[in-house]
């Protein structure tokens, strides 16, 4: 009986030292396979993302750090169609998000702020639409911003003047209007960065153009 005790404890002290590890996993995993679900792949590139597996890590297109936290997902050129789905906002280790030329559709989920290690924000040249998300702005830690070659719209937010170690910047060829920014981590980029949205105005001029002018602008 003592011995059948002593293993009783054993097992149960393991298996509360890899609970931890589990839920984050599993949590990782669902947040990835919601993305399955959500999109169109003829190429099968998504075959490997078994949700009955504990670890996504095992997953193709998929990379984790030495404590089996996911730190990228490479998709760019995968031909995925489908919307982005706001599950993507719980993957708070990633560092890559790498979703470009593809054809995804829809809004980017403003849930993504959320992904406090992004240093690449990669999504260009999908056909996505509606606004910039504002709650970007929360990325502090992106270097890397290309959202060229969609359908975007609205006004791009003041807010992502805050991004203080913001390296690249690419908005081009959408259907942005207003003027865009060019105070804090703006004031390093050329309109390069701006070119082919028919409805900018142009650079916001402090003291003669309001930024939020009464102009309409959707």
């Amino acid at each position: 009986m003592e011995i059948q005790s002593l293993i009783f404890f054993a097992i149960t002290f393991l298996s509360i030292l890899s609970t931890p590890f589990c839920v984050h996993a599993n949590l990782e995993g669902d947040a990835l396979y919601a993305l399955r679900r959500s999109v169109i792949d003829p190429g099968n590139v998504l075959q490997s993302w078994d949700p009955t597996l504990v670890d996504p890590c095992t997953w193709f297109h998929v990379t984790c750090d030495h404590h089996n936290r996911v730190t990228r997902l490479d998709l760019g050129n995968a031909k995925l169609s489908g919307k982005l789905v706001p599950e993507l906002g719980k993957l708070e280790h990633l560092q890559y998000l790498e979703l470009y030329t593809n054809n995804f559709v829809g809004q980017i989920p403003k849930e993504l702020g959320g992904l406090k290690s992004l240093v690449s924000l990669d999504l260009f040249h999908n056909n996505l639409t509606g606004p910039i998300p504002s709650s970007l702005s929360k990325l502090s830690n992106l270097k890397f911003l290309r959202l060229n070659n969609n359908n975007l719209t609205g006004r791009i937010p003041r807010e992502l003047t805050k991004l203080g170690n913001l390296k690249i910047l690419n908005v081009s060829n959408n259907n942005l209007c207003g003027t865009f920014p060019t105070a804090g981590s703006f004031s390093k980029f050329t309109e390069e960065s701006f070119v082919n949205n028919p409805r900018i105005e142009g650079p916001e001029l402090i003291g003669f153009v309001r930024y939020d002018s009464s102009k309409e602008c959707y």
